[in-house]
């Protein structure tokens, strides 16, 4: 495993390893009791960035459950951007109808991504839909988004490990770190 020091784009450790463990668990323990008694549950990772946490994540979810995974792209003017253009990019294999689903998302900065994918998931005429997101940048918000579950409110800062890239990389580090500024 790399130690942070040897991570020359770090600025700093905002999420230990420790601290996410155990959010994961208290995440996993709310999750279970809100599905208490349900035999349908299922959750939907959105590729890349949530399979992570959703691997951690279903360890400590007591009720049954199936997933599936969805992969969508968002476009926009630049890295930190998001036109709201979105697209899917891998579907589910499976329909939903009558289903309880709960979404497993890295990140929500905009809502724009999220908030499409709930709109073509809601279509598809779910029993319930549900939110699990592990990270959220309220202060980016631009759209109104509903988290039933949420690990961590982050400032506006670009982050990465845990499931979250910095240009295809470090998606396996288990912390959440800030990139470095070039102030």
């Amino acid at each position: 495993m790399l130690n942070p020091h040897e991570i020359p784009q770090l600025g700093e450790v905002l999420i230990s390893r420790e601290a996410i463990e155990q959010r994961i668990a208290d995440l996993g323990d709310e999750i279970s009791r809100a599905y208490q008694g349900c035999s349908d549950l299922l959750l939907v990772c959105i590729l890349k960035g949530g399979v992570v946490f959703l691997t951690d994540l279903m360890r400590h979810i007591n009720p049954p459950h199936a997933i599936e995974f969805m992969a969508v792209s968002s476009y926009g003017a630049g890295i930190r951007q998001s036109s709201g253009h979105v697209r899917i990019d891998m579907d589910l294999a499976h329909d939903i109808n009558n289903r309880h689903v709960l979404i497993v998302e890295d990140i929500i900065d905009s809502g724009h991504t999220l908030q499409y994918i709930m709109r073509q998931l809601e279509a598809r005429s779910p029993a319930s839909l549900k939110i699990c997101c592990l990270l959220s940048k309220p202060s980016r918000r631009e759209v109104e988004i509903d988290i039933d579950f949420l690990g961590f409110e982050i400032p506006d800062k670009f982050v990465f490990g845990y499931g979250l890239d910095l240009d295809e990389k470090y998606r396996n580090l288990p912390f959440i770190g800030v990139v470095k500024s070039h102030d």
